[in-house]
């Protein structure tokens, strides 16, 4: 029997739940984190505190405990904000897991500019450019607390090391369950004219933005990526063959994000026109919210209308 979670449920949350859903039925399952989220953790540490350890802020010599865990067959959940367990830990993470051929799951949270009021110091949005360089390695991105559980089921005991990106905010589409399966992308809207290609949260922007569009004349087809690292190609090229247009919209730097990805996927493919709507090379310096941080990158349901009518004209 299939759950259905409800759409509005924190990923955090539902992180939190899956671990201790799944250390119940799984003794090697050991949850290690960076001195945050002990408030939603709390369930796993009371009912398994011999497999529960704060590390505190020594990001990479947690990679390099749980890299030690791994080779003695547990299985390592390591957590903290983004850009502390990825960028600060690269070397380690490089080494100790991937050049090892361990296995592995790291969750991080703030996702690309999720900790907006703490500054760039907390943003990470070139994550998912870093991580491609790592053979054995899986980039998940999922936009809703149900994708999170079935991914992690799916995914956490692979023999890989496996990568999720927790976003604060769901993108409030409801998906089923069933339709969620690693490197499989999923269509949201049949269209004809423009396919629209989302990853993350950034999916309620494209879903939003169908209905002015439809007004405006297109028929607009709307994908959606949850895995960045496997992502099967032919339902993105069936698609785009038939449209012969297409724009990608991300919580990642353009360079090296997942719509680099799709114009690799699309290149040998003849009269394609596309867009991007992405982080441009460089920092996000403002502070603010981050709402604000999406309406200043185009990252609304009116930034995909713009960035249509602005690439392809007026229908």
């Amino acid at each position: 029997m299939t759950t259905v979670i409800g759409i509005d449920k924190p990923i955090r949350e539902q992180f939190a739940d899956t671990m201790l859903r799944v250390g119940k039925r799984d003794e090697e399952l050991v949850v290690m984190v960076g001195d945050i989220s002990h408030g939603v953790l709390s369930p796993f540490r009371e009912e398994f505190p011999e497999r529960y350890f704060n590390v505190g802020i020594l990001e990479s010599a947690m990679i390099s405990m749980a890299a030690g865990l791994s080779s003695l067959g547990f299985r390592p959940v390591v957590h903290t904000i983004a850009p502390f367990l990825l960028e600060r830990a690269f070397e380690q993470i490089k080494l100790d897991f991937c050049y090892q051929g361990l296995p592995g799951n790291l969750v991080t949270v703030g996702s690309a500019f999720d900790y907006s009021n703490l500054g760039s110091t907390h943003h990470c949005y070139g994550d998912f450019a870093m991580l491609k360089t790592l053979q054995n390695t899986d980039i998940l991105f999922a936009g809703s607390a149900s994708e999170f559980d079935v991914l992690f089921d799916q995914a956490y005991s692979n023999h890989r090391l496996s990568v999720y990106r927790l976003p604060s905010r769901s993108h409030g589409v409801e998906i089923d369950p069933r339709d969620i399966r690693i490197g499989e992308p999923i269509k949201i809207r049949e269209g004809s004219d423009i396919t629209l290609i989302a990853t993350g949260p950034q999916l309620a922007s494209v879903v939003g933005a169908v209905d002015q569009l439809v007004a405006e004349g297109w028929d607009p087809e709307v994908l959606y990526v949850h895995s960045i690292r496997p992502m099967a190609t032919k339902l993105i090229r069936e698609s785009i063959g038939k449209t012969g247009k297409f724009v990608t919209v991300e919580e990642h730097m353009e360079a090296g994000g997942f719509g680099d990805d799709i114009l690799r996927v699309t290149r040998d493919m003849p009269n394609i026109t596309s867009a991007s709507i992405a982080i441009p090379g460089t920092f996000v310096l403002d502070y603010g919210t981050y709402d604000e941080h999406l309406e200043t990158l185009g990252m609304t349901p009116d930034g995909v209308v713009r960035k249509v009518a602005e690439t392809f004209g007026q229908r």
